[in-house]
């Protein structure tokens, strides 16, 4: 029993199933490829205790609370996530699940702000304890950057390249690709770009596109949350 795609790993094991998911895919397009694998063989699957593992990819609370609930609903019990993301393991205790650390789980400030490539460092904002990522270059498409803090980049952000951060992100170029800002829930957060057009925006658990046909003058724009939708607005 195996299911193998880019987002997800499903193996049958001698008492359950494990499941293994991507560090850089999408989580909506994760959680949506394993729900469809699931119902294609729900009488397969029911009953089967479920370890999961997610690599380095830290998986905040609500989103592994929503995994979590996926898998109830078809029968299955999430009973040990393996980890080797210092947030994930948290975020499984606080939920009562099993844990297993994969590797040495690093303090929030070091390793899991990093940004593998000569040309990217980690930054560290006025506000204690807050790291982020500071990238002096294009991201081109397929190009993926996860921080647990705040992320600046200078240069473009192109269509098919994704950053997901738990706080601000800052663009100070074109901003054309898929950006997720306050990804552990955060609604204070922002999204700052000289020049705005993504092909989607989130801010917390809030999702929005750019308008089509949007041009007009480029200037430099600021997207946040107000009212519970997100606005974008002239940043001056």
């Amino acid at each position: 029993m195996c299911m193998s795609s880019t987002s997800v790993n499903v193996k049958g094991v001698n008492d359950g199933l494990l499941i293994i998911i991507s560090p850089t895919e999408e989580w909506q397009a994760i959680t949506t490829e394993l729900a469809n694998h699931l119902d294609k063989q729900v009488s397969v699957f029911a009953g089967a205790k479920v370890t999961l593992d997610t690599g380095e990819r830290p998986v905040p609370k609500y989103e592994l609370s929503s995994l979590k609930a996926l898998l109830e609903r078809r029968g299955l019990s999430l009973l040990v996530v393996q980890s080797a993301s210092k947030t994930t393991i948290e975020s499984a205790e606080s939920l009562d699940i099993r844990t297993h650390a994969t590797a040495p789980v690093a303090p929030t400030n070091t390793s899991e702000n990093a940004v593998m490539g000569d040309e990217e460092v980690a930054i560290d904002p006025e506000e204690s304890g807050t790291t982020g990522v500071m990238i002096r270059r294009t991201l081109r498409s397929g190009r993926t950057i996860h921080s647990r803090g705040h992320v600046v980049v200078y240069g473009d952000v192109n269509p098919g390249a994704k950053i997901i951060a738990t706080g601000d992100i800052f663009v100070w170029g074109k901003l054309r690709g898929v950006v997720h800002a306050g990804a552990e829930g955060d609604t204070n957060a922002i999204i700052c770009a000289l020049d705005m057009n993504p092909s989607q925006l989130r801010i917390a658990e809030l999702i929005t596109t750019s308008p089509s046909g949007k041009r007009g003058d480029i200037r430099p724009e600021v997207a946040l949350v107000r009212n519970q939708q997100i606005v974008v607005e002239t940043w001056d």
